[in-house]
């Protein structure tokens, strides 16, 4: 019996000298050798690469080249589209538009947070709210709209209506700390009960959290074993850092540029999808399509069997005053707008980039913009519209929350630009107005409608005609202005490989054995 145990004593001495003989090698700098999250060499922490998680409603958008512009003919004479070969990063857009089941959560946390009964929270609500009034016109009879469509849960998944530019943008903030406060809960780093406590500007948003003007309550997860966040000495931590990859990048509007390059879904054009990497076809999007469902200039979706043929493929109306169809056989199956799921999907997987609602993006309008980034070289990810902001301190240095718990930012001053190399301006909006090159001024309400808050809209809507609905065209309106016909989609930057997930950049070689 003796012999047995000291047997066993053996081998489970051999089992612990081995486990230690091939423990882990912990990860070190290729530039000074010292040991990551080691306490004993300097305490600097490093989190292990991760890719980026998709967002909730995101699907991913490989990026590329396209040209940017008009592909049919112009028969409306704009003459604002000109054709110009861009370059798209890859980015994150959400699959479907924003519908009124997803505003209304937006309205409900506003009036848990900033109770309305308030002087302050009921300004607050008013200006987050749909204008209903939309709907109305003096020779239709639209009132059950004005009455019902944003409330009822009839039309929970349609596309709400009736949203500003800044309202849309407003709600791209919002949504960004939802999703950040909801994953720091998910993974028990806060407490649940901090939803109960937050008033006014006390409530979690995710700047003010990283900048440690906001402290949560912890929660379980962060004295757990299993808690990956440590500091210097080795402890368990609960402040998450962006280092921790914990953290989404924020929500926003799509750039006008990368709206189209959506909205076309050109992953989709590959003549022969059967090919493998390192075989595919180059300028597989010279053959331009018209419309975003299709996958060749014809604009049909599956000509091997003719099954889609003569079938509706989005929310428009054809003609004039057929908004639907005739009874039993209705073509869109829509009067107004249809839910946010209705249709087929384009290349990328997203619902609706032709018809249904037109859509805010980003960008200021000006009819010559395409020429601006040609004259500029701006042909990766063009945008107009940039104001660079920085983050604002008090007399004392400190930064400060604004009354809805934001972190108070102020301009960019052109003194602060003037000897950058990159840019020489905070505000560059109206950037070439004027210019020699470009010799245009926009004098709005003397010589023109269009001023530095007038913004793009794209696609086309229940109401439109077939034209509007490519991804090309353009139209604007002022951003505090809405229409019973626009609403919007957010969108979110892409951190890392251009290709997506488990996916290497560049090319690479095994080192081979030198000979010496």
């Amino acid at each position: 019996m003796q012999l047995k145990n000291l047997v066993i004593l053996l081998s489970c001495a051999t089992v612990v000298s081995s486990c230690k003989l091939f423990k882990k090698k912990p990860e070190s700098s290729s530039v000074t050798g010292w040991n990551y999250n080691d306490k004993n060499m300097g305490g600097y922490q490093v989190s292990k690469a991760t890719e980026q998680a998709t967002g909730p409603g995101l699907v991913f958008v490989q990026g590329g080249t396209y040209t940017m512009g008009q592909t049919d003919e112009d028969v409306m004479g704009d003459f604002n589209n000109i054709p110009k070969r861009v370059t798209i990063p890859s980015f994150y857009m959400d699959r479907t538009e924003v519908a009124n089941v997803h505003y209304r959560e937006y309205i409900h946390w506003l009036t848990r947070i900033f109770p309305p009964d308030e002087e302050q929270g009921q300004k607050i609500l008013n200006a987050a709210l749909p204008d209903t009034l939309v709907w109305r016109s003096e020779l239709s009879y639209n009132e059950p709209l004005v009455e019902y469509y944003f409330r009822h849960p009839s039309f929970n998944n349609y596309p709400v209506v009736g949203v500003t530019w800044r309202q849309a943008h407003d709600f791209c903030l919002w949504r960004s700390d939802r999703v950040n406060e909801g994953q720091l809960m998910k993974k028990q780093l806060i407490g649940a009960q901090n939803i109960k406590s937050q008033q006014a500007e006390e409530n979690f948003n995710t700047k003010s959290y990283l900048l440690g003007l906001y402290t949560p309550q912890p929660g379980k997860g962060v004295n757990s074993k299993k808690n990956p966040l440590r500091d210097a000495e080795g402890r368990p931590r609960s402040q998450v850092t962006m280092e921790d990859g914990i953290l989404q990048p924020d929500y926003r509007l799509p750039l006008e540029s990368e709206w189209e390059y959506a909205a076309y879904g050109l992953i989709n054009q590959n003549p022969r999808p059967s090919q493998k990497e390192g075989k595919r076809g180059e300028e597989l999007e010279s053959n331009k399509q018209v419309y975003p469902w299709s996958v060749n200039v014809n604009g049909l979706r599956d000509t091997k069997h003719g099954s889609w043929q003569g079938q509706f493929m989005a929310n428009f109306k054809r003609g004039s005053g057929d908004n639907a169809g005739v009874a039993g056989g209705l073509n869109d199956r829509a009067i107004y707008t249809a839910e946010v799921t209705a249709f087929y999907p384009n290349g990328f997987g997203l619902y609706n980039m032709a018809g249904n609602v037109s859509e805010w993006v980003f960008d200021v309008y000006r009819p010559m913009s395409n020429l601006d980034f040609g004259s500029n070289n701006d042909d990766v990810a063009p945008v107009r519209g940039n104001k660079f902001m920085k983050l604002s301190k008090n007399e004392s240095g400190e930064y400060e929350k604004d009354s809805m718990g934001r972190v108070k930012t102020e301009a960019v001053t052109d003194a602060e630009s003037k000897n950058r190399r990159n840019y020489q301006r905070g505000n560059v909006i109206n950037f070439l107005d004027g210019d020699t090159l470009s010799n245009a001024t926009y004098g709005y309400g003397i010589t023109t409608l269009i001023s530095d808050k007038t913004r793009v809209f794209k696609g086309g809507s229940w109401n439109d005609r077939a034209y509007w609905l490519s991804p090309g065209t353009r139209r604007y309106m002022e951003e505090d202005q809405a229409s019973s016909t626009i609403g919007f989609r957010c969108a979110m930057d892409r951190m890392g490989s251009p290709e997506g997930n488990k996916r290497k950049t560049g090319n690479f070689w095994k080192a081979k054995k030198q000979n010496r």
